[in-house]
């Protein structure tokens, strides 16, 4: 899920990481892209997103480098691995400086798309690079510093033409029980001359992986902006949204970042994990991403 796919697009097409570190002493999340306008026009970007607000800095495509061999995006001076981010960048209400390295990556066991990787008009495509690593490192955010020592990672990807009109997202791995991390992706997909609401999560716990996705047949019991019910087989996944989204977000519509949606990466959410009825978790996490669009 590290390609690059927008090597041979021209137009209508955006790409997008999104890289987030957090501990007890703040939080920070930049996602590098790039987006094609349905007109041609190229351009490359870097949002920022903190517990205290976002922020997006536009750059020239000729900024921006990527190399395929191993995993490594560059816009301007900041560079993004899979062994960690430098980040130098300064725009009109923000400043920001420093190093984070990353420890051993948790990759998922395969693909989250399933089969629908092989399906070449999805709208917007998804990857989960890692749900959890160890980080070190600190940076200076607008003066001041955050030490991440000790703190979590997480890493995905987007890629496509636009973000469905509707969906819920939301990721969490900071939970009492450190073995635990979530991602969940709610969304209204076009397929053809139709529309169904799709689903793909991960849970990790005690060292087992949980899938839910369509193509495993997941029920979508309820999806609403204070949280969701999902089952599938003998496992319910719910979840109780216990902060909402906060800060203004740039999304793709037909390749360009044009649409307004909003995160809070700062939000508390409790997790239920049942098995046969049998309770396996019920965790609170903090610092959660969180998106609802309606």
């Amino acid at each position: 899920m590290t390609d690059y796919h927008a090597l041979h697009k021209t137009r209508s097409f955006f790409e997008g990481w999104y890289f987030k570190h957090q501990n007890a002493d703040g939080a920070v999340a930049f996602i590098p892209g790039v987006s094609f306008s349905p007109q041609g026009e190229k351009r490359a970007f870097l949002q920022v997103i903190t517990r205290e607000g976002s922020f997006q800095l536009d750059y020239p495509y000729s900024a921006f480098r990527v190399c395929r061999k191993r995993f490594s995006v560059r816009i301007g001076k900041n560079i993004f691995t899979k062994k960690g981010v430098h980040i130098d960048l300064a725009g009109p209400d923000i400043r920001c400086t420093g190093d984070i390295r990353y420890g051993p990556l948790t990759p998922i066991a395969s693909d989250i798309m399933g089969p629908f990787r092989f399906v070449p008009f999805m709208e917007c495509n998804h990857g989960v690079i890692s749900m959890k690593h160890p980080l070190t490192g600190s940076m200076i955010l607008n003066g001041e510093k955050i030490d991440f020592g000790g703190g979590d990672g997480y890493i995905e990807k987007d890629w496509g033409t636009s973000f469905p009109a509707s969906y819920l997202w939301v990721q969490c791995n900071r939970f009492p029980d450190p073995s635990c991390s979530v991602m969940v992706s709610i969304a209204r997909i076009p397929f053809g001359l139709f529309r169904f609401q799709g689903c793909i999560a991960v849970v990790c716990f005690q060292g087992k992986e949980y899938r839910f996705a369509t193509y495993c047949g997941v029920k979508i019991l309820r999806c609403a902006e204070q949280g969701f019910l999902l089952k599938q087989g003998k496992y319910l996944l719910e979840a109780d949204i216990l902060s909402q989204p906060a800060h203004k977000l740039f999304a793709p519509q037909s390749g360009e970042m044009s649409r307004i949606v909003r995160e809070n990466m700062s939000s508390r959410v409790r997790f239920r994990l049942y098995e046969d009825n049998a309770l396996l978790f019920d965790l609170t996490g903090r610092d959660a991403g969180y998106e609802y669009v309606k």
